[in-house]
């Protein structure tokens, strides 16, 4: 999907017209202009979505409270620690890291991998989908999830969303989109306050395109020494082997950093995620678990989620689906040391996991100290607002 695909699939504008009132032609003239020139977008009011704390229960969390700008449109309050979001009720938590909003808007819908793309090195039966488990087959469906979930924003249903949003004072914006009856309908109008939220997410905005590397694509950056070095790195396909799973292009959209496929590369549990806490037994089953996939292919995709994108990943912290680790150096080293040898027992340590980490992309990488600084600094060019 290209960026003008995914922009104009989502992005209306309307007009919000008026009639002109009595007086003299030039005023009517003059109002009639300025009825034409004020627009309301899907973007601009997805927006306001996006940042209302008053679409929670406790009107005290927006979907900006754990997708914040600032933190590269990810959850600024987590740590390795605490390293999932609490939600709107105090005291009650997820069981994942909340991934970045940001480029979500170019991940395909979750479909199944024709077997003939299916080699040693990207096999993974599944790609695409929102949430780290796929069961979201889009960006409009992701949207409607965190309203309804319990550990999240935690309203009691669609209509209660609805009625917040009629009683809004950016009600009318609403209504100049979707029509004077916007609110008669609660299946339709919760599906437009997903779309209108989609449309925002797929703005400039979140995916802006502004990063080191980006400048460096346009001929506008030149690499430092080191950074060079990981660039190198990150791409050559039989040492640190990143770009398998997080494939760059020669344009900033060629450049997602994800292939948006499914594995399970060995991650250990956190002991300080509060579903571990509360329960020394559980385990995410990741994908395998997940109600978009094919019944009896569950074993084969325990443990498995999909390949986040490394844009902003200076900014994302803790890392992994379960927030298990604190540094980027803590995540090559899982890659180089981990992957290879399973020195920490995994979450899900199935009898297939040290056969899927030894094949391929997941066998370790023998890099050096200094090749592994290098790989972080070149994933530090990543981040956005340079430009």
């Amino acid at each position: 999907m290209t960026r003008t695909e995914s922009l104009g699939a989502l992005c209306l504008t309307v007009a919000i017209t008026a009639c002109g009132g009595g007086g003299g032609g030039d005023s009517s003239d003059t109002d009639s202009n300025t009825n034409q020139n004020s627009q309301v977008t899907m973007e601009a009011l997805g927006r306001k979505l996006f940042f209302d704390t008053n679409l929670s229960s406790g009107s005290n969390q927006a979907c900006a409270s754990c997708h914040d700008p600032d933190s590269g449109f990810a959850d600024p309050r987590v740590t390795v620690d605490a390293p999932v979001s609490e939600g709107s009720v105090g005291g009650t938590f997820g069981d994942r890291n909340a991934p970045t909003a940001a480029y979500a808007a170019f991940t395909p819908s979750f479909t199944t991998v024709a077997a003939a793309a299916q080699t040693p090195e990207t096999d993974s039966k599944y790609e695409g989908g929102q949430f780290l488990d796929g069961r979201a087959l889009d960006l409009v469906t992701q949207a409607k999830g965190p309203f309804l979930n319990p550990l999240e924003m935690n309203n009691a249903s669609a209509e209660e969303v609805v009625g917040k949003v009629q009683n809004s004072d950016y009600a009318h914006e609403f209504t100049a989109l979707f029509g004077e009856d916007a609110f008669s309908d609660t299946d339709t109008a919760y599906h437009n306050i997903a779309t209108a939220i989609a449309a925002f997410e797929s703005s400039d905005e979140v995916n802006p395109f502004s990063s080191k590397f980006d400048a460096y694509l346009n001929g506008d950056y030149t690499f430092t020494t080191s950074e060079q070095r990981g660039f190198d790195l990150f791409q050559d396909a039989t040492k640190a082997k990143c770009a398998n799973c997080h494939p760059l292009g020669t344009t900033s959209e060629e450049s997602l950093f994800t292939n948006f496929r499914y594995y399970n590369i060995g991650t250990p549990s956190n002991p300080q995620n509060p579903a571990n806490i509360a329960d020394s037994s559980f385990v995410d089953q990741g994908l395998g678990a997940s109600s978009a996939i094919e019944r009896g292919d569950e074993a084969a995709e325990r443990g498995k989620f999909r390949v986040p994108t490394l844009r902003n990943v200076e900014l994302t912290a803790p890392y992994m689906h379960n927030g298990v680790y604190e540094t980027l150096e803590e995540v090559v080293l899982h890659y180089d040391i981990q992957v290879a040898n399973l020195f920490i027992t995994p979450e899900v340590n199935d009898p297939n996991i040290a056969a899927e980490m030894n094949a391929g992309t997941f066998e370790g990488l023998n890099l050096s100290d200094q090749e592994r600084v290098d790989l972080v600094n070149f994933m530090l060019t990543l981040t956005d607002g340079y430009f």
